[in-house]
C-alpha cells in the first residue's frame, strides 16, 4: 500500500512526545552548537522497511539534520550493512535515535516476518494476507510493512470492506441474510464459514470471499472443488511454517496470518556517531 506523509507525521509526533516529552535533558549535556556524522548498521539478516520514519522523526526534531540511504524499503540486508549517513546537530542525532529506530526495527520486524512466509510459499499461486491484529497505533505504518515483504494487505478497518462473522450471523439469522445486507453497502463483502455446507450457502449468495476457518487440509481441498472459483478462499486459523505450504498446495487463494503483525522480532539496529566537532 502507498502511505501518505500525513499518516507517517502522526505517527512520528506521538512517538515524539512520549519519548521527548518536554526536552531531552540528557542531550542537553552536549553543546547547542555541536555537530556529528553518525552512520546506521543492521546486525540482522532481514527486509528493511520504515525509512520514511526514520526521516520524518529526525525532519520534525530538526529540519537541517541530512540523511543518505544506501539502502531502500524492501531490500533484503545484512549484518553489519551500513544503510545510511545522518549529519546534522549533535543534539539532534542523539534525542531521535532511539524514536527513530524503533519504528525501523518494528516495520523491518513485519517486513521481515512476512518475506519468510512468503518465500516458503513462493512456487505456489497462494498469497500471504494480513490481519486486523496490529500495534495499535501503527495499522496503516504495519499494513505498508507487510507489502515490503511481499505480503498482501487485508482490509484496512472496520471501514473500507465486510468481514461477516459468526455474531453477525447470529444477529442477522442467516448466512444469506447478512450476505444480502452486506451487500446494500458497496463494499468487497467476505464471510466466515466453519463448515462446508455454510460454504456452500455462502457461495450462493453470491459472497465475493469466503474465510475458511479452521479447516484441515482434506476440508480445503473439498472447499477448492465446490468453489470452482466462484469466490476468493482464504484460509486462516493456526498456520505456521510447519503447514503454510500443504495449506497452499490445496489451491486457496489467501492465507492470512494474525502472527504477521502481532508476533514481531524486532530487527536490531545500531547508530553510532562517527564524527563530532564541538562547538565554535
Amino acid at each position: 500500500m502507498v502511505i501518505n506523509q500525513k499518516q507517517i507525521s502522526t505517527n512520528v509526533s506521538a512517538a515524539l512526545a512520549e519519548d521527548v516529552g518536554d526536552g531531552d535533558v540528557t542531550a542537553e549535556l552536549i553543546p547547542a552548537g555541536a555537530r556529528a556524522s553518525a552512520t546506521l548498521v543492521t546486525r540482522d539478516h532481514a527486509i528493511l522497511a520504515g525509512c520514511a520514519w526514520f526521516n520524518e522523526v529526525f525532519n520534525q526534531l530538526d529540519a537541517t539534520v541530512t540523511i543518505t540511504w544506501t539502502a531502500a524499503d524492501g531490500d533484503v540486508i545484512s549484518p553489519k550493512q551500513e544503510l545510511c549517513s545522518i549529519e546534522g546537530s549533535a543534539r539532534s542525532l542523539l534525542t531521535g535515535e532511539r524514536t527513530a529506530i524503533n519504528f525501523l526495527q518494528t516495520l523491518s520486524g513485519t517486513a521481515t516476518t512476512v518475506a519468510s512466509y512468503v518465500d516458503i510459499i513462493k512456487k505456489t499461486r497462494t498469497k500471504i494476507l494480513d490481519t486486523r491484529k496490529t500495534i495499535p497505533g501503527l495499522r496503516l505504518a504495519q499494513k505498508y510493512a507487510v507489502g515490503c515483504g511481499g505480503g498482501i494487505n487485508h482490509r484496512l478497518g472496520l471501514y473500507d470492506a465486510i468481514l461477516i462473522k459468526e455474531n453477525h450471523i447470529a444477529a442477522a439469522g442467516s448466512i444469506t441474510e447478512a450476505i444480502r445486507q452486506a451487500k446494500s453497502k458497496n463494499v468487497p463483502v467476505e464471510v466466515e464459514v466453519e463448515t462446508l455446507h455454510e460454504l456452500e450457502e455462502a457461495l450462493i449468495a453470491k459472497a465475493d470471499q469466503v474465510l475458511l476457518d479452521n479447516f484441515n487440509l482434506a476440508k480445503l481441498v473439498k472447499a477448492v472443488n465446490i468453489n470452482q472459483g466462484r469466490a476468493k478462499l482464504e484460509a486462516s486459523g493456526n498456520i505456521d511454517k510447519e503447514n503454510i505450504l500443504a495449506i497452499a498446495k490445496t489451491g486457496v487463494d489467501y492465507i492470512s496470518i494474525g502472527a504477521l503483525t502481532k508476533n514481531i522480532h524486532a530487527i536490531d539496529y545500531s547508530m553510532r556517531i562517527t564524527t563530532m566537532l564541538e562547538a565554535s
